[in-house]
């Protein structure tokens, strides 16, 4: 068999389904007990890993952003096995988990990942960092002022501010 321009070889296209299967696989099914291996098999690589919050463990993070409205953490135990899969962008979340003026950049990294996008405003001194996120149907944004310093001082959410659908007759 001739290999030209439109054959592919069996190999490529083995990778090519095995990466199709991860983008489109749903972190949320990931069983506890999985390890880590069998996380990135299902849905490849991780879009980010950071240390476990208490120590002990490993974090995989994936997230949907910019354009997505969530950031699935995966939490490794010290046997590297799947202890937790937490959906992060949630506003019942955000109350108990940020905590202005004790969180730094990296606390707000290890919990939501690169933001959407960011914004200086001219009434703070430092970045606001954007999340979009889905509360129902509603597309709604994070806000998280992070100082120069690097330390939170508060956070907001909103509507996202969607243009409307043309019409269409």
């Amino acid at each position: 068999m001739r290999r030209g321009a439109g054959v592919w070889p069996a190999g490529a296209v083995a990778a090519l389904l095995v990466t199709a299967c991860a983008v489109f696989a749903d972190p949320s099914r990931v069983a506890p007990g999985t390890s880590a291996a069998g996380v990135v098999q299902q849905l490849g690589r991780p879009t980010a890993t950071y240390p476990a919050a208490g120590g002990a463990g490993e974090r995989l993070q994936y997230t949907y952003q910019p354009a997505g409205q969530r950031v699935f953490n995966i939490d490794l135990d010290e046997q590297g096995l799947v202890a937790r899969v937490d959906q992060a962008l949630g506003e019942n979340l955000f109350a108990q988990r940020i905590r202005p003026h004790v969180w730094t950049r990296a606390d707000v990294l290890r919990e939501y990942g690169p933001p959407a996008r960011t914004l200086g405003v001219h009434n703070f001194d430092g970045t606001v960092w954007v999340w979009r996120y889905l509360d129902g149907p509603t597309w709604r944004l994070l806000y998280i002022d992070i100082d120069r310093a690097g330390v939170v001082r508060g956070w907001s959410n909103g509507d996202e501010d969607l243009p409307d659908p043309p019409d269409v007759h």
